[in-house]
């Protein structure tokens, strides 16, 4: 029998309560470009729906959302919660989180359960008990075989997030080498008290492609346009090999930089960066690292297109101004197209190349360097198709 809480629907005060959204995982059995926690329902990624859902049923003291280093740099970008690197395992990533928790009590839950039951997380919040964890169950209503061998599944409990436990308890429960598969199981260890109350069907777990047609709260993303512009400026370097879209150009020079100088690549990844909101090139590739010395700017453009692939974002077009007094660039522009489309996996006809004189104004009619002009749109990944 479950331990039911009598249900009360209210907004109550959760000054002593932290929520944690775990989502550090590597999403490697979901078989999309995207991460699952960056397909996107209409304008949001799922992990931030879900923080604001969270958010909405009742606010929290403080909003700790964990998940990898790379995905930490962008979802910094989209709201003001509290972001720790995870761990390799739930485990780890949940005592990193721990380790930032001041508050009373903790709420624990999965990113992936992107569709939240009210009635349910209110169920698990007002079963709060000091030294003890509420956990959501579902009945088993199959037949259950351990070992070839049936089990009553009336002894039997399926489990859920989001779990509701003292947070000192908690801590306590995870600093050993025995690895749990949730904060429940840990907390049980060590003799702690174990509320169960009602779960939800609703709040099943998104783990594989088949699950989001179980999910009925996610809705298609929007087919809106993101628009980013990029520009990038390079002085010339005697005896350095000129590269410009990827392409070798016949000059006595190249470009002075901390890279190979591919000024039309930089103003290109400044546009798609700009178009996700996610900075600019210096906050990814910075000319302060050694790592990018001399680095082949078809490399980190390869490298911002992965990035912009995994977190549900998809290349539309591009268009790039180069402004150039010298060298002259006419019998390279369809070179360059064809090699930008094949960085970028569009076709050539998305991608257009434009370049111009400076009519010997300024620096550039000086022919002392070389500026690069671009534009880039994307879409959200329709993953509903």
């Amino acid at each position: 029998m479950y331990n039911i809480v009598t249900l009360q629907i209210q907004r109550t005060s959760l000054s002593d309560i932290t929520l944690i959204l775990l989502g550090a995982g590597s999403a490697s059995r979901f078989a999309l470009p995207p991460k699952k926690q960056w397909l996107w329902v209409e304008n949001q990624p799922i992990w931030l729906k879900v923080a604001n859902d969270f958010q909405n049923i009742n606010p929290f003291k403080e909003t700790i959302i964990v998940s990898s280093q790379d995905d930490i740099q962008s979802m910094s970008n989209f709201a003001d919660y509290t972001f720790i690197v995870g761990g390799k395992s739930r485990q780890e990533s949940l005592s990193n989180a721990l380790k930032n928790v001041s508050t009373p009590y903790v709420l624990v839950s999965d990113i992936a359960r992107c569709c939240l039951d009210e009635a349910m997380i209110k169920r698990v919040l007002l079963a709060k008990n000091n030294k003890s964890c509420v956990v959501p169950t579902l009945k088993v209503v199959d037949t259950l075989y351990f070992e070839n061998s049936p089990i009553d599944r009336e002894n039997t409990k399926i489990i859920q997030t989001p779990q509701l436990s003292c947070t000192e308890t908690l801590k306590k429960a995870l600093s050993t080498n025995i690895e749990f598969t949730d904060d429940s199981s840990a907390v049980a260890s060590m003799g702690g008290k174990i509320i169960f109350v009602e779960g939800s069907a609703k709040a099943h777990k998104l783990t594989t492609v088949d699950d989001l047609s179980k999910l009925d709260c996610l809705t298609q993303p929007s087919n809106r346009a993101l628009t980013g512009f990029g520009i990038d400026i390079h002085p010339f370097e005697e005896g350095k090999q000129m590269v410009l879209c990827g392409i070798e150009i016949d000059s006595a020079f190249g470009f002075k930089a901390h890279s190979d100088g591919d000024v039309a690549i930089h103003a290109l990844i400044d546009a798609l960066l700009g178009a996700a909101g996610l900075g600019d090139i210096g906050e990814f590739y910075p000319d302060t690292s050694d790592e990018y010395k001399g680095a082949d700017s078809t490399e980190l453009l390869k490298d911002t297109v992965r990035r912009l692939n995994r977190l549900g974002y998809v290349i539309g077009n591009v268009d790039l101004a180069i402004i150039a007094q010298t060298p002259r660039l006419l019998n390279y522009k369809k070179t360059m197209r064809f090699k930008l489309a094949s960085l970028l996996n569009l076709t050539p006809n998305l991608v257009n190349i434009k370049a111009t004189t400076a009519e010997k104004l300024g620096w550039i009619g000086r022919k002392e360097g070389v500026a690069v002009e671009a534009v880039a749109t994307l879409y959200y990944y329709d993953w509903t198709q």
